[in-house]
């Protein structure tokens, strides 16, 4: 088992900039890809980053990509989301989430592959 409990979360204006970050503790080294995925009220959880375990291959989705890094502190078993020129769309519960297998090739930020999920943080992006 895995547990995840992501941290820092809240409101920024538009342009502003958030760093999440997502403590991870059990069995981490099972895992082959940890994730952000967000999701708003009517719509489904949509992925918006990917790191493979060791760090060497990200995958971000199109709606954000250039305004976000997703990076991992090994020695603190912590992942990482910083996200930049935020826009109001931007807002919503971003989740960490972590997969115990391979993904396989173009699904890395589809929700059903990934098998542990943190409580999820509030994100608002607001004038």
């Amino acid at each position: 088992q895995v547990q995840l409990v992501e941290s820092g979360g809240g409101s920024v204006q538009p342009g502003g900039s958030l760093r999440l970050s997502c403590a991870a503790s059990g069995n981490i080294n099972e895992l082959y890809w940890t994730a952000w995925f967000r999701q708003v009220p009517g719509k489904e959880r949509e992925g918006v980053a990917t790191l493979y375990y060791d760090g060497s291959v990200t995958h971000f989705a199109e709606s954000m990509k250039g305004r976000l890094s997703i990076s991992q502190d090994r020695a603190k078993n912590t992942l990482y989301l910083q996200m930049n020129s935020l826009k109001i769309e931007d807002s919503g519960i971003y989740y960490c989430a972590a997969a115990k297998a391979r993904i396989p090739y173009s699904l890395w930020l589809r929700a059903n592959w990934y098998n542990y999920w943190g409580q999820g943080i509030q994100v608002t992006v607001s004038s």
